[in-house]
């Protein structure tokens, strides 16, 4: 086909040309340049060597209708050869179409088809014919069809359909940029982008009144809010508004995988507070009581729950005993880092604890004694503990509980239903409705979290407890969560202590007499006793609660004295074992020494004072007593009473085996419905306590009679 008669085109000459679809300006025609990348095939676009230089362009970059123009006034019949150098590679066409709208993206698609249309009629009728039939049949010129086949010549059929789209839009009309100062829009950032986010208005407002004042440009009002959206991104916004929470919530959460866990792997607990009133026995007015709950964080299942007045350590000691007699002792604990269970009994020497002052002395917690790996949670992000969802779900089915009617105080304060404060659950009648909807919550079917697949938490924690390896708690263990602790110093001279107004003693303590020591306690029953450790958690003895007597009590005067006597006999006993040799036989042994030779050493100088060797040592006259017949006699009373006191046989200290079987037998009159006194009870439940005992009863349980010696 003919080219056209001027095929390299300057910017002016295609403003002034009039072409279709070529703007009349010269800067609309730089903007269609720069937005068809024109300037992007260098056998197309070329710098002018002319007087005041530019930019000059070939008329095939041109848009469609214009080219259509120019080869209606060139005349050409033909279709339009196109050198395979003139055109893109591979790699940037379809990067470039990759690009494109869905719109022009289906416009080459079908003229594909009509490309291949022809290709199929170009075998039996001719190139030429068949481009005619297919133009009569789809109701497309020939030119058309031979300027799409001029695209494709020599082009793979693979890529044939990047090379088929339309390379030129029509230019849309450019708005003219409106004009600001920059200390306008430096304003309105200051006043938007802070922490409180006032509104895109109000800040507005102001710096316009601000602009005005000092004489400078302002946008209008939606060119500025444009402006915002489109200069600053919007994650920079959220963040410059609303603090590091609104920053939080660009980014979606951390998933992680429970799949791989195991039942009583890991757990994890944390506080709520009741949205019911409850009447609290001993308080007149309704309280709202708080939930401390633990929970499998495999299964989702609540295996532990106490409910106080408020969150305190005691509830968590006891929720946490609760759930280790059940279960057994988790591997990994996750905590909210509340006071209640960042206390020094429960999580005291753990090394990332960050509540209440660490000091050297501190005793070591019950997790970590236990060999629990203890992690805190992020403070106000409920997302870190998996409870919380469970809270959501006890407050929806609990809390409304139709049972509940008038008690519901509502979930926010400005959420009171109307009859707020109406009514009053008792405690009893609550617990018991809040035991039934945890056991309800575990055993709903229908569960949908990636370890339940549709199974209850019941279902899905007993299935893996079966398989898993379960750390059951010893006897000395519970002894841990079961108590109290706090640190003392014994007396440095008897090694009694002194907890909460009470003594506490035992012969044992004599050896640590002074020392800092650990002293587990009932929280609830002071007087059952104490259990001592070191501060490194290395368990000593068991002390009992020392009672106190009347000042004119003869009775405990006796038995004092008793008890002080025995203890005399006893150490005088450990004293002779430990003491073979008596001082009087060493003294024996040490006359029997010769005695060493002194050299006689004659003395230099001599100077003896005759008249005072002559003269007696003593020049006083000593008096001689005078005889007391009833002293006399006094006296050897006193001496036959200590010799015979010393001749009789003494008391048997009491063994092991007869404390045993003194327990056998207060245990026996009680399993008998005999009455027991006081303090045969309490001395029975302090001894049941001690390691003696359990040493004891499994010997006799094993042996008999015969196994107490």
């Amino acid at each position: 086909m003919v080219a056209p008669a001027r095929e390299w085109w300057t910017t002016d000459a295609l403003a002034a040309s009039g072409l279709p679809d070529v703007p009349g300006t010269r800067q609309g025609v730089d903007a269609l340049a720069a937005r068809l990348q024109w300037r992007a095939h260098p056998e197309q676009a070329r710098r002018r060597a002319g007087r005041g230089g530019g930019w000059e362009y070939h008329w095939k970059l041109l848009p469609l209708r214009a080219q259509t123009a120019l080869l209606k006034a060139a005349a050409a019949p033909a279709a339009p050869e196109v050198k395979a150098e003139a055109r893109p590679s591979r790699d940037e066409i379809w990067a470039w179409f990759d690009g494109l709208p869905e719109k022009v993206k289906e416009t080459a698609s079908a003229r594909l088809r009509i490309v291949q249309l022809v290709d199929q009629l170009t075998g039996p009728m001719g190139r030429h014919l068949a481009v005619e039939a297919v133009a009569r049949q789809e109701g497309k010129g020939t030119r058309t069809l031979w300027l799409w086949l001029s695209m494709i010549d020599g082009v793979d059929p693979a890529d044939r359909l990047a090379y088929l789209a339309p390379r030129h839009r029509a230019a849309k009309p450019r708005r003219e940029r409106a004009e600001c100062s920059q200390e306008f829009l430096d304003w309105l950032k200051a006043d938007y982008l802070r922490l409180g986010g006032p509104s895109f208005s109000s800040c507005y407002d102001r710096v316009v009144a601000l602009c005005e004042s000092r004489g400078v440009g302002f946008l209008a009002p939606r060119t500025a809010r444009r402006w915002i959206e489109d200069n600053i991104p919007r994650v920079t916004r959220i963040f410059a508004r609303e603090g590091e929470k609104g920053l939080a919530r660009c980014f979606p959460p951390q998933i992680r995988d429970r799949s791989t866990m195991s039942a009583m792997e890991g757990v994890n607990a944390d506080c709520h507070k009741i949205d019911v009133f409850v009447q609290w026995p001993g308080i007149s007015k309704p309280v709202r009581p708080q939930i401390v709950a633990f929970q499998d964080l495999y299964s989702r299942k609540i295996l532990s729950w106490r409910v106080d007045l408020d969150p305190n350590k005691v509830a968590v000691m006891s929720a946490f005993g609760e759930m280790i007699e059940t279960w057994g002792i988790p591997e990994h604990c996750l905590f909210d880092n509340g006071r209640e269970f960042a206390n020094k009994w429960l999580t005291g020497g753990a090394p990332t604890r960050f509540r209440f002052k660490v000091r050297d002395q501190d005793p070591l917690g019950v997790l970590p004694m236990m060999g629990v790996k203890i992690h805190w949670a992020t403070p106000g992000h409920g997302q870190a503990k998996p409870i919380e969802r469970a809270f959501r779900d006890l407050a929806d089915r609990i809390a409304l509980d139709p049972r509940f009617a008038g008690a519901y105080v509502g979930n926010r304060p400005d959420a009171k239903p109307e009859d707020y404060g109406s009514r009053a659950i008792p405690r009893d009648e609550f617990l018991r409705v809040l035991d039934e909807g945890i056991r309800v919550h575990n055993a709903r079917q229908g569960r949908l979290t990636e370890t339940a697949k549709g199974r209850s938490f019941d279902e899905t924690f007993a299935e893996s407890y079966a398989q898993s390896r379960i750390r059951k708690a010893t006897p000395e263990q519970n002894r841990l969560w079961l108590m109290g602790q706090k640190v003392c110093k014994l007396h440095r001279g008897h090694g009694s202590l002194t907890l909460f107004k009470n003594g506490y003693w035992a012969d044992w303590m004599n050896e640590y007499a002074g020392q800092e020591v650990v002293a587990r306690f009932d929280p609830e029953n002071l007087h059952a006793g104490i259990h001592v450790y070191t501060l490194a958690g290395a368990y000593l003895g068991q002390a009992g609660c020392r009672e106190k007597v009347g000042f004119f009590d003869l009775v405990g005067a006796r038995l004092q004295a008793k008890a002080e006597r025995q203890r005399r006999r006893a150490e005088k006993d450990i004293l002779d074992a430990m003491r073979p040799v008596s001082v009087r036989d060493y003294a024996a042994e040490l006359d029997k020494v010769p005695e060493a030779e002194t050299p006689l050493v004659a003395a230099k100088v001599v100077d003896l004072d005759a008249a005072r060797i002559r003269q007696p040592l003593f020049s006083r006259e000593m008096p001689v007593p005078a005889a007391d017949p009833v002293a006399e006699e006094r006296h050897e009373t006193f001496v036959l009473e200590f010799r015979r006191s010393e001749t009789a046989s003494p008391e048997p200290a009491e063994t092991d085996s007869d404390r045993f079987r003194r327990a056998l037998a207060i245990e026996e009159r009680s399993e008998a419905g005999q009455p027991i006194g006081a303090a045969e009870a309490e001395w029975l439940r302090t001894y049941q306590m001690t390691p003696e005992y359990t040493r004891q009863r499994m010997l006799f349980e094993d042996f008999g009679e015969a196994g107490l010696g």
